[in-house]
Formats: C-alpha cells, structure tokens, sequence
C-alpha cells in the first residue's frame, strides 16, 4: 500500500505527516511530494528522512491514495490525472466540493456513501466540518430548519502566510501583509474574496457545504466569517432552530453522545482547548428565548486537524479498513530514482 501526500511542505501538508505517524495506518511507503522549487529537500516522518519529489514523480509512482494539499487550481489539473491511472485523491482545496459527482465527506456522517468508484473525493472546508460534527445527530433526531453563523477564524487557516504577518505584527517587524488590514490586536470580517452580493467565498463555502453534507438542501443557512488574531483553532457562534420541538435537556443529551464531540455541560471550549486535538468541542449551549425551537451554542476545533488533515486521512483510514480503494497495491516505489520506503 503506497500512500502520497501531494504538498507535503505546507501547513496542513505538515500536519498531515504528524496524523499519520499518530494514526498508524496500514502502508508499506510513504511518498512525499510538493512544488519544483521543493524537490529534493527532506521533510521529517517518525523518526525517518524522507525526500521531496515532484508532482510529476509522485504521478508516475501511481500511489493507491494521494492525499492532496495543494490549493484549487492545481488540484484541478493534477487530480485527474492521479484518478486516471487509479490512485484515490483526498483533496482539501475547494476545487472539488461542490461538483454533483463527486462527493464531500466527514467519515462520522457520509462515509457508508464511497464506493471503489470515487477516485476524487472532497474535504470539506475546515469550518464547515466542526459545524456538522456538532450538528448531524441534532439534525438526524429533531431536523434543522435554519442556521446563523458567526465564525471567529484563527491565521492558520491562511496558511503560513497569515501566521506570518500577525507575528510580525506583534513584534513590531515590517513584512508581507496577506490580509488586507492590519490582523494584530484587529477582527477583520473578511475570510478570503467578496462575491458581488457582499457575501465572502468562506461564508459561501459554509452555507454550502453543509446543505450538501447534511444531504438537506431545504435548511436555511446564513454565515459571518471573521478572521481573528489567534495561530490555530477557529471557534463559531452557532444559532440553530429545530424542525420539531425539543427540550434543552434533550439536545444536551444528544451533544454528549455525538461521535466526536466532547461537550461542555458547565464551561465554554476555546482555541487552546482544541489545540492538538481531533475532537470538536461544543459549549454554551443555552435556549433561545427569541424562539422555542432555536438554540444557541459555541462550538471549537482544531482547524488545521479536525478541519483539514486528521478529517482526510480518516478517509483513507475508512477506504483502507473497508477495501473500497480497489487498486492493486504497489510493488517497490522507486522515484527520481529515490526509493522512499517505510
């Protein structure tokens, strides 16, 4: 079993190798691949070197699963071509998210739907995963008739550049700026480009994505990004109302026995909470008095983990254990004539 990870050398790419080393998953070799300009450093893997390729190398390896982090455009090219000769792609860009054929998936929600057949498969927007995860045993039990959301977003989910420009900011250095404002000691609500209706595309990329996770087109979702000057973890103020009636002691009680969800009956989560972790922590739970079927609630998680990496390799972990992925595992993975073997 050969396992890719195409752009090794970014955030997500990063943490991706720190799941994998937790997780142990089942693979003889690990290839590692990111931009020309890349290829031939090394990037560390419990305890063992290994050697940046290019995108190409790691093509012609044809690995069984590519897990991707490469950004849209270019998933949008390299991705075929990987589905072509029969390798799996996990692909975390948006690129792939709402396509009608190919489908977006939290393993606790949506898994059972994979099939040998979805060589490209789509890792929803890190935002929007801690939202379902929170909120789909709610909907299964009660149904959601709308959502309010508030997003309070950490720089992680910029990439090193957004790190980079609220350090520097603390330090007082002149740098790059990647936001369009200043981030240090600010809340900026703009998370990535406006559409022309004054909506950004995060917001777009949360009230979508959900509906189609959910697989429920009719709930109402209304979004509000805004970028914080916190590393990692982004927390979401979460206003929801139910289809049916339900008590507040009957949605705590769903909370607590939601599969990955550690909830909070007597305090609040933060960003520090959450750091390192692969839960989704929900708390403040409290009723509405506006409405008696809403609620409101506070919910955090790990973006770069939860939201990104740990949510895609438990994809291949589900491909894995269920023999879904159906090509025939590699012989010896040999490229740029650098073997890369575990």
């Amino acid at each position: 079993m050969t396992i890719a990870i195409i752009g090794a050398t970014g955030l997500v790419g990063q943490t991706m190798l720190k799941v994998l080393e937790e997780r142990n998953l089942p693979f003889t070799n690990l290839l590692v691949a990111a931009s020309d300009q890349s290829k031939g450093n090394t990037v560390a893997y419990n305890g063992v070197t290994l050697t940046l390729v290019s995108v190409q190398s790691a093509l012609n390896a044809k690995p069984d699963i590519a897990l991707f982090s490469i950004g849209a455009e270019l998933s949008e090219f390299w991705a075929p071509q990987f589905a072509s000769v029969g390798t799996t792609v996990i692909d975390n860009s948006s690129a792939w998210r709402m396509h009608d054929n190919i489908k977006l998936v939290v393993p606790e929600i949506n898994a059972k739907t994979l099939t040998p057949e979805d060589k490209i498969i789509a890792n929803p927007n890190c935002s929007a995963i801690q939202l379902v995860i929170a909120l789909h045993d709610l909907h299964r039990h009660f149904g959601l008739d709308r959502l309010v959301i508030s997003t309070y977003q950490s720089v992680s989910g910029s990439g090193q550049s957004g790190i980079d420009q609220l350090k520097n900011e603390q330090s007082g250095i002149a740098g790059e700026k990647f936001y369009p404002h200043t981030i240090h000691e600010n809340a900026l609500p703009q998370c990535d480009d406006f559409s022309d209706d004054g909506y950004t595309k995060e917001e777009w990329k949360l009230i979508n994505e959900t509906k189609k996770i959910l697989n429920d087109n009719k709930i109402g979702v209304t979004a509000t990004a805004v970028r914080v000057p916190v590393i990692g973890g982004h927390s979401e103020s979460v206003n929801i109302t139910l289809s049916k009636p339900a008590q507040l002691e009957e949605v705590a009680h769903i909370l607590k026995n939601t599969a990955g969800v550690v909830f909070l009956e007597d305090s609040y989560p933060m960003p520090l909470n959450a750091y390192g972790s692969d839960h989704v922590f929900v708390g403040r739970l409290r009723q509405d008095h506006s409405h008696e079927r809403s609620f409101n609630l506070w919910i955090v998680s790990d973006n770069l983990r939860k939201g990104a990496a740990t949510n895609a390799v438990q994809i291949a972990e589900y491909l894995i254990a269920n023999k879904i992925n159906s090509k025939a595992l590699s012989s010896a993975l040999t490229t740029d004539g650098q073997p890369n073997s575990l």
